[in-house]
């Protein structure tokens, strides 16, 4: 644990005002810090983030956060201290390079982040009509030269106009036969990028080798990539998802491996770790192709196992929390993050000297989570 911090888990008998008593803190701080809403109930297993005051942190961090345009301005003003980077989701293209900005306009979000030093980048994603990932999208771009000069010169103007500082490059999907390719074009996004003062960044799907198959993984050449941008996100989330059996959404040990093949590929000071700021609800039995999970919230999940009187669990192996509950007669299972499996993520980060950190995504507030963060880093800014 960072100095000044400490992760305490809910036991029989505990109440808000025992627990500060016995950490000598404030009741409020606690019930703030954990977003414990009245009458200020908690469920056994809860893992709380207990403030003690002092703040050592190891190193400064990048921090940065997703966030669509129809983010709450009040989260948004609160998240934003706590971020290097405002990545805003997102601007789309056509086959031919024109853009396709998102659907609500995103200028205040841009001023907003500036306000508080944070930087604004545009994300890039190659979305068809269905707002699906698209590798055909992709192929006729990035084998096409006059839509590649199309859609840099085309981004290079919405930035100068709109005063991003920065592009994200989110394509994934992109099939084996496009990986050169895409890199080219990576390449040369970056080259004038950087030519005209901004940066370039891309999410990386979480590879545990450079042979690793899949329509995920093959498109993406780790080592060229990441000689090109200046950072680099690892998207190491969704092991447990929406249309999957229940699973940690980012279990340690799974993640671990991601980060120990990352570096050996890429230099660590521009890999950043994705970090999901969500959980799943499955109900059960799970029958592949039938079954859907319900995303939730993590603060949501702990308010589901207290208003069903469920008892939170701890997987020692993933380093994630779950619980199950019942309701009208069928069964459910949650997986979601909780302060002692983001500390794992934050103590990995230290471990591997990774240059930082990036949320999927920060459209939910949770407190306690930016609060650890604070205690074990600074935040770049």
């Amino acid at each position: 644990m960072p100095e000044g911090a400490q992760i305490y888990v809910v036991q029989p008998g505990d109440s808000v005002d025992s627990i500060a008593a016995r950490f000598g803190v404030n009741v409020r701080t606690i019930i703030e810090d954990n977003q414990i809403v009245f009458p200020y109930a908690l469920a056994l297993g809860q893992a709380l983030f207990i403030d003690l005051g002092t703040r050592i942190p190891t190193g400064t961090k990048r921090v940065s956060g997703y966030a669509y345009p129809f983010i709450s301005e009040w989260v948004l003003r609160q998240t934003l201290p706590y971020l290097s980077e405002l990545p805003i989701f997102s601007y789309g293209f056509t086959t031919t390079g024109e853009l396709i900005p998102p659907q609500i306009p995103e200028g205040w979000m841009i001023n907003m982040a500036k306000e508080y030093g944070t930087k604004p980048i545009l994300t890039l994603t190659p979305f068809d009509e269905r707002g699906i990932f698209s590798n055909y999208l992709i192929n006729q771009v990035v084998n096409n030269q006059a839509a590649i000069d199309t859609l840099i010169g085309n981004l290079l103007t919405v930035m100068y106009r709109m005063g991003y500082v920065g592009v994200d490059i989110d394509f994934e999907y992109i099939l084996a036969e496009d990986r050169d390719a895409f890199t080219e074009f990576v390449r040369q996004v970056a080259e004038q990028m950087r030519a005209n003062g901004f940066h370039t960044s891309i999410a990386l799907a979480p590879k545990t080798s450079a042979a690793q198959r899949g329509l995920l993984y093959e498109g993406k050449d780790y080592p060229a990539l990441g000689e090109i941008v200046d950072h680099a996100l690892l998207m190491t989330y969704e092991w447990g998802y929406t249309y999957g059996p229940p699973l940690a959404v980012a279990p340690i040990n799974q993640v671990r491996r991601v980060v120990e093949y990352a570096v050996t590929e890429i230099a660590r000071e521009k890999l950043d770790l994705g970090i999901p700021n969500y959980g799943y609800d499955w109900p059960l039995p799970y029958e592949r192709g039938v079954t859907k999970a319900t995303t939730i919230g993590n603060v949501e999940a702990v308010q589901i196992a207290i208003a069903r009187g469920a008892e939170i669990q701890f997987d020692e192996v993933a380093q994630s929390p779950f619980f199950t509950y019942e309701e009208n007669g069928i069964l459910h299972e949650v997986w979601f993050e909780d302060v002692r499996s983001i500390q794992q993520k934050f103590e990995l980060m230290k471990e591997f000297e990774l240059g930082g950190c990036g949320y999927w995504q920060i459209m939910r507030w949770w407190r306690a989570n930016w609060r650890l963060l604070y205690k074990n880093f600074y935040v770049e800014k």
